[in-house]
């Protein structure tokens, strides 16, 4: 194919393209009376210069704003003196949201033939103008409705199926992020917030605390001779006696939001009380002591003959030069010190310039 010829090709198609991407109507007159094509998404042969029109306008009119051409592949033909061809595969970016549209390659198939000109229509190119004779589009996507060109009634009802389904799954991954997350601050055993959940209730109520200048406080409490309850009933009765405590523990000592219970390790347990001052915390460790003492779970190796506890409760209000470390160090020393006491007892950590407090209560 000569050079002059290919590029008359290539320049008469990229003036129809552009035209027809602008939506303009000066296109209508580019058309051959002697005219016949198969539009996008129909498989009926139009034969006449009218029927084509008729089809273009309602095209048109159905998308009013410039559409996008993205060109993939054009191959231009020869095909005699009077007559070139132009099949062109692209994609088409209307302006609406159609990214599965989008992503599929139609295919265009474009006869010029020239022929006498015609005053007023189009430019001169020597002999005659150049019309345009044929089109053939290829949409791979279903048929249009009604007066549609593009079927566009599809395209958002696919929308709307793929939003449906990207909500679902994204609510279905959401879900089990949920799950995850639960489950990775989860005690196994007691079904209460684990370790790792506290040490980081632990970190940012530490931090809020200080922004706030408020107390933050934590009751640490330990079985007593737990080792003697499991030689004694069994592992699987111990297990059940940590998932009654644990239970008793969610329900009396962590009720304001906020408030942590946790497994600390063992049959060690936790609650952490943002805002609450050492006087706060020792009520809720004496409510939790009540309502274990209430459940009277039997124990021969305990000289009350029911599972006890041990309790020590701190309070601080954080400073910068503190850790959140110190907070349990007191509660743990507060803690032994009621083992030392005689197990069954509440002792409260040592504030400087007072003596410690102790509240045990005898069943």
């Amino acid at each position: 194919m000569p050079p002059d010829r290919e590029r008359l090709a290539r320049m008469l198609f990229e003036e129809y393209i552009e035209m027809y991407a602008a939506r303009d109507g000066r296109l209508l007159a580019r058309f051959s009376d002697n005219f016949s094509g198969f539009s996008g998404s129909s498989d009926k042969l139009l034969k006449t210069r009218a029927e084509w029109i008729e089809v273009t306008q309602q095209d048109f009119a159905q998308v009013p704003t410039r559409i996008g051409i993205d060109m993939v592949d054009l191959f231009v033909q020869d095909l005699g003196p009077d007559l070139l061809a132009a099949n062109a595969f692209f994609h088409i970016h209307l302006p609406i949201p159609d990214a599965l549209f989008a992503r599929e390659t139609a295919r265009k198939v474009v006869l010029f033939r020239r022929e006498p000109a015609t005053e007023g229509l189009g430019a001169d190119r020597g002999e005659g103008d150049w019309k345009i004779a044929h089109v053939s589009v290829s949409i791979p996507f279903g048929k249009a409705h009604g007066s549609e060109v593009y079927p566009i009634e599809d395209l958002r009802q696919r929308n709307r199926e793929l939003q449906a389904l990207v909500d679902e799954r994204t609510e279905a991954l959401a879900q089990a992020n949920r799950r995850l997350e639960l489950l990775s601050n989860t005690d196994g055993l007691t079904g209460i917030a684990n370790r790792r959940h506290f040490d980081e209730a632990l970190a940012r109520e530490w931090a809020r605390a200080q922004r706030a200048r408020a107390p933050l406080a934590l009751i640490m409490l330990d079985v007593d001779v737990f080792k003697h309850f499991n030689d004694h009933y069994g592992h699987l009765a111990g297990d059940a006696c940590l998932q009654a405590l644990a239970l008793t523990l969610a329900q009396t000592g962590a009720r304001r939001e906020g408030d942590v219970a946790a497994r600390f390790g063992g049959e060690e347990f936790v609650v952490l009380l943002p805002g609450s001052d050492l006087e706060a915390a020792a009520d809720v460790a004496r409510h939790i002591q009540q309502a274990i003492v209430q459940l009277a779970l039997p124990h021969e190796g305990s000289p009350h003959g029911i599972v006890t506890v041990s309790f020590g409760v701190a309070s601080l209000h954080p400073q910068r030069d503190q850790l959140p470390e110190e907070l349990v160090r007191q509660a743990d020393r507060a803690m032994y010190r009621a083992k030392q006491g005689g197990r069954h007892r509440i002792e409260l950590a040592q504030v400087q310039g007072e003596g410690r407090g102790s509240g045990g209560i005898e069943p």
